[in-house]
């Protein structure tokens, strides 16, 4: 394998008052309220499409064109310092990323931290918003303003104090615990704990707001009427309070699952890959700006992005919620 092509490293009826009866319907007319609903639905669809179009196009010309130049770049030999050497190599980039051990190390950690993080945030984030939208009035804004706090933080700043409070010769934790002189950032277990600790504090936030809207859309005679029907806290929790947020789940867990897979920032400025902590991003950033590999570094982006798009796909899938007909 040459230098140019190396991988090289450091988330029914209806009511009716008594007594009167209900004539049989006129012929047509269930076929002009269909028609009529149908000639609604579109109107909508045409104005929610006209809507949207203006942002979708800036979109599209603002993530389409460095997406396009990715996947080109990953079809060739290209060095960054060695432009004019530069060869179409028909996909052998992909090749040498999928046959070396350090993409699927990378890829192993990011899937590790991910599902961990994000299991961890659900649950927590459900616990917020529980308490947020129960809160009594006097402490409601105080309690949401301290829970929110953390997700307004910019992530590299978070990150660099998650460093500093477990760094050997900055941190206060060791003293905390009573075990200084312990390098946290120097084996991968402790890595791992305080890089998921960061995450885990950073974006909890995130999945409270997405869980309180869904609390939010949930009737309040629904929950009484299990209340009054006898039904235990739990019963009232899994057969009425979740099966009705079922689309805020799934965009909360999709959403979140999404940037915790593409987690860069923490481990950049925590590790910087040691110990077995590089991801994905990282893989492809040693890449293509500390190696200057711009072909594999480009095919390592893509093998990113089509796995970003395969979750979502599996999330869309396997939820199988249409959010147009959603409440939550």
């Amino acid at each position: 394998m040459s230098e140019s092509t190396e991988l090289r490293g450091p988330g029914g009826a209806s009511a009716q008052s008594p007594g009167t009866t209900r004539g049989p319907e006129k012929p047509g007319r269930a076929g002009k309220r269909k028609r009529y609903t149908s000639e609604r639905s579109r109107a909508e669809a045409k104005l929610g499409l006209m809507l949207a179009a203006p942002a979708a196009i800036v979109l599209l010309l603002v993530t389409g064109y460095p997406i396009l130049q990715a996947v080109y770049q990953s079809f060739f030999n290209l060095r960054l310092t060695d432009q004019e050497n530069s060869y179409f190599n028909w996909g052998a980039n992909y090749v040498t990323v999928l046959s070396d051990p350090l993409w699927w190390q990378t890829l192993g950690f990011t899937l590790l931290i991910t599902v961990v993080t994000v299991a961890v945030e659900l649950v927590l984030g459900f616990f917020f918003a529980m308490v947020m939208l129960n809160a009594m009035k006097g402490v409601r804004g105080p309690i949401r303003t301290i829970i929110l706090v953390p997700y307004g933080i910019i992530t590299v700043v978070a990150a660099f104090s998650w460093k500093y409070a477990f760094d050997l010769g900055t941190g206060f934790v060791g003293t905390w615990f009573g075990i200084e002189g312990f390098d946290w950032f120097g084996n991968f277990w402790s890595s791992f704990a305080v890089i998921s600790l960061a995450e885990i504090w950073k974006t909890t936030p995130f999945i409270s707001l997405l869980m309180l809207a869904g609390l939010a859309q949930i009737p309040g005679d629904m929950v009484e009427a299990a209340t009054v029907d006898g039904a235990s806290w739990w019963q009232r929790l899994t057969r009425v309070i979740l099966p009705n947020m079922k689309s805020a789940i799934m965009v909360a867990l999709m959403f979140r699952t999404l940037e915790a897979f593409r987690i860069f920032d923490s481990v950049f400025v925590m590790t910087q890959g040691a110990n077995g902590t590089a991801t994905v991003s990282s893989l492809a950033y040693d890449q293509t700006i500390s190696q200057l590999q711009t072909g594999l570094g480009s095919a390592v982006s893509v093998l990113l992005f089509l796995c970003v798009g395969l979750i979502c796909l599996l999330f869309i899938k396997g939820f199988r919620v249409n959010l147009g007909d959603s409440r939550g």
